[in-house]
């Protein structure tokens, strides 16, 4: 049997970056290619700056000894401070399409949402580490439920309907990971259609409503509220196998396609890349993917798998509902593509829990992977 002593080792893991620079690269690629009007190039500069920025935060993180985040006074700390910063949109928060989701920092703009993912990711792991072994107690479902639904009633008000499913299969994920009975699932799921519910009836916007309306029955308003999702959808068709070719998106450059450097960045790609570059994509994807469960693997205590398996979902379900609303499969909510996408403050959040966990590398432990797996998925 291996030791599982924990062990000093190399903070980087080289593939995982190797496998995020193509991602960047063709985000930046597609956005230089939009066109020559002075809003597409400042695009790509400001997203180059965001890139810098959001690199020397996982560097940063990568040396620094997280263990100090064990301490539940640091992760209610943290969780804390990101529900107030929620708070505060509603008072001092830029009203953007009807939502006040964004503080304005002047040329740029801070989605408090995005980190609050993080936060949430971190109260969760230390909330499951603690009480690994009793994790199927539907009393621990309860309590780390209330951590989510707090947040994600927050998210709710402003209103940001992607943000808020994020936040919920974050922590769905992080219940499925720590070990759950199949009647307790049973019943989460059908506690998950009384809220959708309710929320059908008292929570949601009638433009919320109308997209998953839209999504039932695509055709039925193309020039309306389906219009988006069918651009998208004619994008993504049109680049057939080996796609249009670099800045010969004509979706995109003729401004058919809407939000093409944030939410339908993905059609934009397909479009001038074809097939070949999407599957392309997903093989770079599943790569930082793959390398994030292995990390989340060899860490050193429960906290630290718990917490990279929370940032493995974190992507995973972003890469997911991006994708899958960009070729109407899901309905469309307003979320990014990781590592693809404009903007700030998502890049820095996926670079921030990445560089984390190169920092808990340093002190992972290597395990036996039949104790690993073990350990990992719960009793």
């Amino acid at each position: 049997m291996k030791s599982l002593t924990p062990t000093k080792r190399s903070g980087i893991d080289w593939i995982l970056v190797g496998a995020i620079v193509p991602l960047l690269c063709a985000g930046l690629a597609t956005m230089n290619s939009f066109g020559g009007s002075v809003s597409d190039g400042r695009f790509f500069v400001r997203q180059l700056i965001w890139i810098l920025i959001s690199v020397i935060v996982f560097f940063v993180c990568s040396i620094i000894d997280f263990r100090f985040l064990r301490k539940t006074w640091v992760s209610v700390t943290l969780f804390t401070i990101s529900c107030t910063l929620l708070s505060l949109l509603f008072v001092i928060g830029h009203v953007s399409r009807g939502a006040a989701s964004w503080f304005n920092l002047g040329a740029f703009s801070f989605q408090p949402s995005d980190l609050v993912k993080l936060a949430l990711i971190i109260i969760l792991a230390k909330y499951f580490s603690r009480r690994h072994i009793e994790i199927a107690n539907v009393r621990h479902i309860l309590v780390s439920g209330a951590y989510a639904c707090s947040v994600c009633v927050l998210v709710l008000i402003q209103p940001a309907l992607g943000s808020a499913i994020i936040i919920f299969l974050i922590w769905f994920g992080m219940v499925l990971v720590s070990g759950i009975s199949k009647k307790h699932l049973a019943a989460m799921f059908l506690l998950a259609v009384a809220a959708f519910g309710l929320l059908w009836s008292f929570g949601f916007k009638d433009y919320q409503k109308n997209r998953i309306l839209n999504f039932i029955h695509p055709l039925t308003d193309i020039h309306g509220t389906g219009y988006n999702a069918y651009q998208s959808t004619i994008a993504v068709g049109s680049g057939e196998i080996l796609g249009k070719g670099l800045g010969y998106g004509t979706q995109s450059r003729l401004k058919f396609l809407p939000e093409y450097q944030t939410d339908f960045i993905f059609a934009a790609f397909a479009e001038e890349w074809g097939f070949i570059g999407v599957l392309i994509l997903f093989f770079l994807f599943g790569v930082v993917i793959w390398r994030t469960v292995l990390i989340a693997r060899s860490g050193a205590t429960n906290f630290e798998m718990l917490f990279g398996a929370g940032v493995a979902i974190l992507l995973i379900v972003h890469f997911v509902i991006n994708v899958g609303m960009n070729i109407q499969l899901l309905p469309v909510t307003g979320t990014t593509l990781p590592f693809v996408s404009y903007g700030g403050t998502h890049l820095i959040t996926e670079f921030a829990g990445l560089g984390i966990m190169m920092g808990m590398r340093r002190y992972g432990r290597t395990i036996h992977k039949e104790i690993g797996k073990n350990e990992f998925i719960g009793p």
